[in-house]
């Protein structure tokens, strides 16, 4: 069977005040393509369907149609899980509708997926908590996937026996892990696990600098752990993951465990990543092959630096499609004469951070201590330079502020 592994849609989600959903409506249109020319079987969604857990309307409305659209109605199985910026009721509430379509979605780690079989072939031959097995439409191959969805330590400790509360996170999710798959996973089948967590290879350390701003400060969230490779148990054939936007694969042993990537570049620490969906070819008790499949669509993020205001003009017009965060070093403020310049030769300009070059100026100008003997304007001039690196503010700003007091 042919599975299509994404994650980290994040439908909703703007850059500063820029929408990406028209962005969103291409790449996802893009990955149905890409599903139908593979002749998938299967699409795994591994969390941050959304990026707040009150999206907005049309965000909603283009997740519904698209997996619809993946379903082909219900002759290809969809499974999408909740992650850490999703509301998990809310991923969970629709699943009754959902299942008609083909498509099942599971808000809870010890969410249990009622049976069903629908006119396609397609059904649910046996169910537990966190754990799901389907007969596929034309397959006479089933497919077992253990499903976690984002879970935090204290979440998952609140069901626990006093005696048990003090083992470590990644413990008790490699126990339970294990016990399903030992009861369900065995070699007559195609064995799946699907999460989204933070994992890593035990030894390695991840590269935060290479990491989604938007999902570095939640790595450990909640006291949630890492979560290694050699947690895995044996049968598993393939881990789906979300939650990192880079595409990368963590460990090939006991399986390949693989971060298919955000569809999107969606902070500028992802400037310039390529991003992905993943295909799985997977025969049961054999190993699987993985290939994943570049995205185009989507405006590419870039990060440039520059000491002439010429030459970052000049580079803004070259690269037209993009959205851009600019560092400008310059010895005084910015004009706002160079500030339209840099403005008037792209539309997609997120942020214009200035820099001063004369570090003994920057160093001269922070103030320790507010002198109050001061009178108002070089209060506010001392102020502007110690929130702007030593900047001093121009004769612009100067008048503005006149002007503003004498309302």
């Amino acid at each position: 069977m042919k599975i299509l592994h994404t994650a980290d849609w994040h439908l909703g989600k703007k850059l500063e005040t820029f929408s990406r959903f028209d962005e969103q409506i291409a790449v996802l249109d893009e990955i149905c393509q890409v599903a139908d020319d593979q002749n998938v079987d299967v699409v795994l969604i591994a969390g941050d369907i959304f990026d707040t857990f009150n999206p907005p309307t049309d965000a909603e409305d283009l997740f519904y149609k698209t997996v619809k659209r993946l379903a082909n109605d219900g002759k290809r199985l969809v499974v999408a899980i909740a992650g850490n910026h999703d509301s998990a009721d809310r991923i969970a509430a629709p699943d009754p509708l959902a299942r008609e379509c083909g498509i099942i979605m599971v808000g809870y780690h010890n969410g249990i997926v009622p049976k069903f079989k629908l006119t396609s072939g397609l059904e649910v031959l046996q169910s537990d908590e966190g754990f799901v097995e389907i007969q596929l439409p034309e397959n006479d191959q089933p497919l077992r996937i253990i499903t976690t969805p984002y879970v935090n330590e204290l979440r998952l400790k609140k069901e626990l026996t006093a005696d048990d509360k003090e083992l470590e996170f990644r413990t008790i999710l490699e126990t339970k892990w294990a016990t399903l798959a030992g009861k369900y996973c065995d070699n007559k089948g195609v064995n799946i696990l699907m999460t989204h967590l933070f994992f890593v290879k035990k030894g390695d350390e991840v590269n935060e600098k290479e990491e989604s701003e938007d999902e570095k400060s939640i790595l450990y969230v909640g006291g949630a752990q890492p979560i290694y490779s050699n947690n895995i148990p044996k049968g598993i054939q393939y881990v789906a993951l979300g939650h990192l936007h880079r595409k990368q694969t963590i460990a090939e042993k006991p399986c390949p465990m693989v971060y298919a990537s955000s569809p999107l570049a969606y902070s500028f620490s992802e400037a310039n990543q390529q991003k992905y969906v993943v295909i799985i070819d997977a025969q049961p008790n054999q190993k699987v092959e993985v290939e994943a499949i570049k995205l185009h669509q989507g405006r590419r993020l870039l990060r440039n630096k520059f000491s002439e205001i010429d030459e970052a003009v000049k580079w803004l017009k070259d690269n037209p499609i993009a959205l851009v965060e600019l560092t400008i070093h310059t010895e005084t403020y910015l004009t706002g004469v160079e500030k339209r310049r840099l403005l008037d030769a792209h539309d997609g300009i997120v942020s214009i951070i200035p820099i001063i070059t004369d570090n003994e100026q920057v160093a001269g100008s922070q103030r320790a201590v507010i002198d109050l003997e001061k009178n108002i304007n070089q209060l506010f001039v001392d102020y502007f330079e110690h929130k702007n690196g030593g900047l001093a503010p121009n004769k612009e700003l100067i008048d503005l502020f006149n002007e503003l007091k004498g309302l």
